[in-house]
């Protein structure tokens, strides 16, 4: 305690040049309004240490949204917030204002989160952390990359993963925690959107499949999310982002994942990161906006690295985090007044949360190391000079011994002393719903995306022109059997080997349903059937143009029956295929592992076809059993060929006349049955009803009831959603 006690005198005395604990005021010097109910009143500092010597006027400008605050003297960083230049989101004319929603109160007690090989020296990512948040507030988790932060917001919104134990109790408005579906919201730090649909379609399909009911009230309710997140705006435009759009901006985009979530009137929202990849304009436009959405009670805790003066005076209360450990829990203002009285106390020109990640930040050490012979303008490089883990101890040690933790313990106690009313499921579409709006979405976006989808069309149609090209000509002589043989092989193998290009479409529609997985509004089962009906009309088309050319090209038998089986029968090849790939794509979840994988599966099959060595003469180890007999290419082509030969002669001379069956046998291995083309089709239907309940089988079901839940002590997280992991 003696070095410690010495290194924070020598920290104090480097800095009381710029700032003096004793005559000082806020860095940001201005107080906010905590909600409009309050609107002639300064914030209240319930749990925290008085102020002294703080000479603030508020004003406040009836009937407008705008954060307005004046103070003497006026902050220059404030000069555009209090003149009006960067007003708050507004809404539209006739726009109707935001309902009301019945927030919670969520406390934590003792929460510590243990991640086994997260860490080197401990797999406590968080440790004994107490905080709390309450309706129509915002509650911040800061700190240091590797600090914990997400970790904590995922632990209370019962987001951990499979490999993460919790210790500790979450009470929700009094009870231990069960918050059930559409009861909160969470956004996460990277949400993929859909960039072929506008904002308004997005958010329509994203309420169809989350919320019952009627589709006039659906409307509504995204009509309500646009005009909360200040999106009406760029409510008719495409989000964009591929195939060569343009995409909307980091602010807008983020802002459109915060209003997929709105949609369901959470109670409590959760957000990690919501100023990631965002400018200081834009980061401020989004805080205003959520500060907007507090105004309608809901309870907002989210993670921030790093914000402005102007961002970290919209706070209501700060849960500072360092290596997992809790420095900090409390009013925002009271966070400055903490630093000061552990000897940190902020200079005047900066940031507050500039200065306590300074404070707390261990990478900084490395900096001053690297740098610790230069020097600026006022003699020294930074004005902290002191070692971070001392300082980091000397936070945990006042913090701990302050009026501002026992505020915290007393605050959780009467939250927790009555329970309050239990939050309660507002009800899922049905499976059917579900699967029927995901599979008009995905036919919207194949529509749409022509990089991804037409593209492949015209790709087929060009492979199947090369290919008939080639083997035009054959005319219908013994000796053109064998040629035709190779051609119909060429044709079905590489054709299946081409539909590798879909997987980066493929991989996008995984990614935006893990999203929507992981927020139960959607399921494996739903996924799966939805994209699977989806891409029945795409492959329908490619099957016809593609056999058209091909069918015509190499002069197979003119007949409406035979080419209508010939259609069939590669739909059916292509199905299987797309199923396929949609098993590798959903256990991989990676492109590159994914084309890696199919390619070998196809060359694999491909040898086990039954094209470069008869089906009967392969070996039985590995070749028969069981490549050929689970080889689809090998059904295809056998189908497509008893199509083509069976009922056929072939004359030698001018006597003796051999059957299709009997010119085929040398070549290829079929049936001698008239009923055998259609029992290969038959196979390859089953086939493609197999590979879609692969991804199904993968899935983990851990059979809760509803939502997450958290059996105290233990406390081990379930999801009621099957996912593909």
């Amino acid at each position: 305690m003696e070095e410690i006690q010495s290194q924070s005198d020598n920290y104090r005395s480097s800095s009381s040049s710029a700032s003096s604990p004793a005559n000082r005021v806020p860095a940001f010097n201005f107080f906010y309004l905590r909600k409009p109910g309050a609107l002639g009143q300064p914030i209240s500092f319930e749990d925290s240490p008085e102020w002294e010597d703080t000479d603030v006027d508020v004003r406040v400008v009836e009937g407008g949204d705008s954060i307005n605050a004046a103070t003497t003297p006026v902050s220059p960083s404030l000069s555009k917030l209090n003149s009006g230049s960067l007003p708050s989101p507004h809404l539209p004319e006739g726009a109707a204002a935001a309902r009301k929603i019945a927030g919670a109160s969520v406390a934590w007690k003792d929460l510590t989160v243990t991640i086994k090989g997260k860490r080197k020296y401990s797999d406590n990512v968080v440790k004994s952390s107490n905080g709390y948040a309450l309706p129509g507030t915002m509650t911040v988790i800061m700190g240091p990359a590797k600090s914990g932060k997400s970790t904590l917001l995922r632990a209370i919104a019962g987001r951990l993963p499979p490999a993460a134990k919790m210790y500790g109790e979450i009470f929700v408005n009094g009870a231990k925690m069960h918050m059930p579906y559409g009861s909160y919201g969470f956004v996460d730090l990277e949400t993929t959107l859909i960039g072929s649909l506008t904002v308004r379609e997005y958010l329509y399909y994203s309420a169809l499949v989350q919320l019952p009911g009627f589709f006039c009230h659906k409307k509504s309710v995204v009509e309500e999310a646009i005009h909360a997140m200040s999106l009406s705006d760029f409510a008719n435009k495409l989000i964009g982002g591929h195939c060569y759009m343009k995409g909307l901006p980091s602010g807008e985009r983020r802002r459109i994942a915060i209003a997929r979530e709105l949609v369901m009137r959470p109670h409590i929202l959760f957000i990690d990161e919501p100023l990631y990849h965002l400018d200081s304009v834009s980061a401020l436009l989004m805080m205003v906006t959520l500060k907007k959405l507090t105004s309608t009670g809901c309870t907002l805790i989210f993670t921030l690295n790093q914000s402005s003066t102007e961002v970290f005076g919209l706070f209501d209360r700060i849960c500072l985090l360092s290596n997992g450990n809790t420095l900090f829990f409390g009013e925002t203002l009271a966070c400055l007044q903490h630093f000061s009285n552990a000897g940190f106390p902020c200079p005047i020109m900066q940031s507050p949360s500039d200065h306590f990640l300074r404070a707390i930040n261990t990478d900084f050490d490395r900096i001053i190391a690297m740098c610790k012979n230069w020097q600026d303008d006022n003699g020294e490089f930074s004005s902290v000079n002191m070692d971070t883990a001392v300082a980091i101890c000397t936070l945990e040690a006042t913090y701990k011994s302050s009026a501002d933790a026992a505020a915290v313990e007393a605050m959780i106690q009467r939250l927790t002393e009555k329970e309050g009313p239990l939050l309660k499921s507002k009800g899922k579409a049905g499976n059917v719903t579900r699967i029927a709006v995901l599979t008009w979405r995905s036919l919207l976006i194949m529509s749409r995306e022509w990089k991804y989808y037409w593209l492949r069309l015209i790709l087929y149609m060009l492979l199947a022109l090369c290919i008939g090209t080639i083997f035009s000509g054959l005319g219908h002589s013994l000796s053109s059997v064998v040629t035709r043989v190779a051609a119909i092989f060429v044709f079905v193998s590489f054709t299946s080997l081409l539909s590798i290009a879909g997987v980066p479409a493929l991989m996008k529609e995984i990614k935006i349903y893990v999203g929507e997985e992981s927020n139960q509004h959607s399921g494996a089962l739903v996924f799966l059937f939805g994209q699977l009906l989806s891409s029945i009309p795409f492959l329908f088309l490619i099957s016809i143009s593609s056999s058209l050319v091909f069918y015509f090209l190499i002069g197979l038998q003119d007949e409406f029956g035979l080419l209508m089986y010939f259609v069939l029968n590669f739909f059916m090849c292509l199905l299987v295929n797309e199923g396929l790939m949609l098993a590798v794509s959903s256990l991989w979840k990676n492109i590159f592992r994914s084309v890696l994988t199919l390619v070998t599966i196809h060359v694999l099959l491909m040898l086990a076809a039954g094209y470069f060595r008869i089906r009967n003469e392969l070996p039985r180890t590995v070749w028969t059993y069981p490549l050929s007999y689970i080889a689809f290419h090998t059904y295809s082509i056998q189908g497509l060929l008893e199509n083509e030969y069976l009922g056929v002669n072939f004359a030698i001379g001018q006597v003796r006349t051999i059957s299709g069956f009997q010119a085929l046998h040398s070549a290829y291995d079929i049936s001698p049955s008239n009923n055998s083309k259609w029992e290969n089709l038959l196979v390859l239907f089953l086939m493609a009803v197999g590979v879609a309940v692969v991804p199904k089988l993968t899935a983990r079901d851990c059979g809760c009831a509803s939502g997450p839940v958290y059996v105290p002590g233990n406390a081990t997280y379930c999801s009621s959603i099957p996912c593909l992991r």
